[in-house]
């Protein structure tokens, strides 16, 4: 792949609509302009036009815009054909650019090359996929406001600190019976006390933009006929479970999205948990703890008439150390329990009824907060967890210095550490590798 190449795609999405994209990019537009146009258009001005063949007889008829470069998505020359949006027409179309000498484009490339000509940075060419998937209008928002640099700004922000804490570091090792002094005179300490403190507000944004993006896997679990089922079809608001008397009635598990104030939530319900001889329903048992494994909160379903039973203890024991778990006490229309939430010795026990609904909103709004959403998570910029564990590692640098403050050499590495894990977010040091898994997950066409 050469960054030199003209590179021509398909930039709507596959099938049938109004309009379809071909879109151009590389020194080469120019001439294929004026070869399918018959001229190259005025820069930015749209222009109708016919689309030609190698005869001069038309493809389909357009709008047609040209954006010279640098000032232009990719930084190079580009040409936009925007015509009918059939399969076929665009395909002819597609083949004609190839055949004037331009190449089908890769996964991404459209906006690698935008990376690479300086024109985004790379958590901002990220983001160009994340608004693409977006599946809420609170994701698309987080999502744009990365794309604006927002997350890019900030981690820029943090970098410049470390600089300056690392100037000051490095020019002091040179002089050591003054450097003490010199880095109080300077407030060092409290300029890395401050870094922390940043670093820790822009993780708690990350967070909350990698909830939006990422979801939480929720898994149900329990004994047999304790009402997960009924329990799932009441958080997704339609059947998608079968619900029966009959104990052990899910064999396998079930997988269904939701979204709360935009964060989804996936939802698996599996095979309740007991000793049985039935080959069909170990399986499902078998499944049930390989979805738990993979869980970020496990809600525990009980009948409320019975409570924590043994067979439930023996189940909470089982679960992975660290797995967030709500205690479910469900059937509460049969007990005459009112709906509520108690919180003993730290666990969360919500009262309802799956039957009913009576209880559902609670639990919902719960598992909001159980997932570490918050209402300031309408501030947040998208991040991916690549940007999450970049961020760790920094923190983990920042504090490792903190703790070595009067071995300046120690000091002076951890800062060098933070700072490299900083700049891998916005792509000013990453290896080719990183860029090609990035670039590799988008659409042909961007």
């Amino acid at each position: 792949m050469s960054n030199a190449d003209t590179i021509a795609a398909v930039a709507t999405a596959p099938g049938r609509g109004g309009i379809g994209v071909v879109r151009i990019s590389g020194n080469a537009v120019a001439s294929l302009a004026q070869s399918i146009l018959g001229k190259l258009p005025a820069p930015r001005f749209a222009i109708l036009s016919y689309f030609l063949d190698e005869n001069n007889e038309a493809i389909d008829q357009g709008i047609a815009l040209y954006f010279p470069g640098p000032n232009s998505f990719t930084g190079d020359d580009v040409l936009e054909l925007q015509g009918h949006g059939g399969p076929a027409v665009l395909q002819v179309l597609l083949q004609r650019c190839l055949s004037l000498g331009a190449r089908l484009a890769e996964p991404g490339e459209f906006t690698r090359r935008a990376f690479l000509n300086d024109k985004i940075d790379l958590a901002q060419a990220e983001s160009v996929v994340d608004l693409i998937d977006a599946a809420s209008s609170e994701a698309a928002r987080s999502a744009m406001r990365s794309l604006q640099g927002d997350f890019s700004r900030v981690i820029q922000d943090l970098v410049m600190g470390l600089i300056n804490l690392r100037m000051l570091v490095e020019a002091t090792l040179d002089f050591p019976e003054e450097e003490i002094d010199f880095l109080e005179a300077a407030g060092a300490a409290q300029k890395l006390a401050n870094l922390l403190s940043q670093l820790d507000n822009v993780l708690h944004t990350a967070k909350q933009g990698s909830l939006l993006r990422e979801g939480i896997q929720v898994v149900l679990i329990g004994q047999p006929n304790v009402g997960k089922s009924s329990l799932l079809n009441q958080l997704a608001g339609e059947e998608v479970a079968i619900v029966t008397p009959v104990a052990g009635t899910t064999r396998d598990a079930i997988r269904q999205s939701i979204k709360i104030e935009g964060v989804p939530l996936h939802i698996i319900d599996t095979a309740g948990l007991r000793d049985t001889a039935d080959e069909v329903e170990q399986i499902g048992i078998n499944r049930t703890w390989q979805a738990v494994e993979k869980a970020s909160l496990a809600l525990l379903v009980v009948d409320a008439a019975l409570g924590v039973t043994d067979p439930d203890e023996a189940i909470l024991a089982k679960l992975p150390s660290g797995l967030a778990v709500i205690r479910v006490f469900n059937k509460i229309d049969l007990h005459q329990i009112p709906s509520h939430i108690e919180s003993p010795a730290s666990v969360t026990d919500i009262y309802l009824s799956a039957k009913s609904g009576d209880g559902i909103p609670l639990l919902r709004e719960h598992l909001l907060r159980a997932a570490g959403w918050q209402p300031s998570g309408e501030g947040a910029f998208m991040a991916r967890e690549r940007h999450i564990r970049a961020l760790m590692a920094a923190r983990g640098a920042l504090t490792a210095a903190h703790g070595h403050w009067l071995q300046l050499e120690l000091v002076a590495e951890e800062l060098r550490l933070a700072q490299n894990s900083l700049n891998t977010i916005t792509g000013e040091f990453g290896s080719d590798d990183l860029l090609g898994e990035i670039f590799s997950r988008f659409c042909i066409g961007k």
